[in-house]
C-alpha cells in the first residue's frame, strides 16, 4: 500500500476525527448561540434533518441549521423555496454557518471534512454508471467542486469534479480544497445557481443521443 493508500484508508480518517472534534469545541459557543436564535427565529427546531445517501450509498441523517421556513399554502404544500428563505437563514447560509452541525455527522463517521457533498435520496436512482462512483468515499463538507463554482455550475460538472476528487485522493488535495472553501466562505461566492435560491433540483443526465436535437 502506497502513501496514497494510507492516507485515504486511515490518516484522512484519523484527522477527521481530531479536526472535527477540536471545531466543535472550539464553536462550542457559536453552536449554542445559533442554535438559540434558530429556535427563537424559525419559533421551533432549529434543526433541520435529513436522510442523505452516504458511503456506498448508505442512508445517514445530515443534520444542518434551518434555514427557511415550514410555512405552506392553503392546501398544505410547503412555499416555495424563494418564499421561505428567511432573512436569517439567507445570512447563516451565505456565510456556510448553517452547515456546522455536520461536524457531528463527521465525528459519528457518516461524512467527512473533505469529499463529495451529501445530496438527495431520490437522486440515486438517476446518475449514470461514472456519477455513481461519487459514493464510493464518505460524503464532505466540502469538496472539490465546491471550490469551484459550488451552486453556480452545472449538475455534470459538479459530478465530474466529484469523481474526479475520488480518484486523486491525497492529504495535500484535502489542503488545497479546506484552504479554498475557507476562501469562498469569506467571499461569500456562489451560494447560488443563476435561476434559483439554491440550486435546481437534479433530473438525470442526458445521454449524447438523446441531447441531439430531433429534426421535424
Amino acid at each position: 500500500m502506497g502513501n496514497k493508500g494510507l492516507y485515504k484508508n486511515y490518516i484522512k480518517r484519523f484527522l477527521d476525527i481530531v479536526l472535527s472534534l477540536f471545531a466543535l469545541v472550539c464553536l462550542s459557543f457559536f453552536l449554542v448561540v445559533f442554535t438559540i436564535c434558530g429556535a427563537i427565529i424559525m419559533k421551533g427546531n432549529p434543526f433541520f434533518v435529513q436522510e442523505r445517501p452516504g458511503k456506498d450509498e448508505k442512508i445517514f441523517k445530515l443534520i444542518k441549521f434551518r434555514t427557511m421556513s415550514c410555512e405552506k399554502d392553503k392546501n398544505g404544500n410547503l412555499l416555495p423555496d424563494k418564499d421561505r428563505l428567511t432573512r436569517y437563514g439567507k445570512f447563516i447560509r451565505s456565510a456556510s454557518i448553517d452547515e456546522l452541525p455536520e461536524l457531528i455527522n463527521i465525528l459519528k463517521g457518516d461524512m467527512s471534512i473533505v469529499g463529495p457533498r451529501p445530496l438527495l435520496i431520490k437522486y440515486l436512482p438517476l446518475y449514470n454508471e461514472e456519477q455513481r462512483h461519487r459514493h464510493d468515499v464518505r460524503p464532505g463538507l466540502s469538496g472539490l467542486a465546491q471550490i469551484n463554482g459550488r451552486n453556480a455550475i452545472s449538475w455534470e460538472e459538479k459530478f465530474r469534479l466529484d469523481v474526479e476528487y475520488v480518484n486523486n485522493i491525497t492529504f495535500l488535495n484535502d489542503v488545497k480544497i479546506i484552504l479554498g472553501t475557507i476562501g469562498k466562505v469569506l467571499k461569500r461566492a456562489d451560494i447560488s445557481s443563476d435561476t434559483s435560491v439554491t440550486m435546481e433540483t437534479f433530473t438525470g443526465t442526458k445521454t449524447e443521443k438523446e441531447a441531439q436535437p430531433t429534426n421535424v
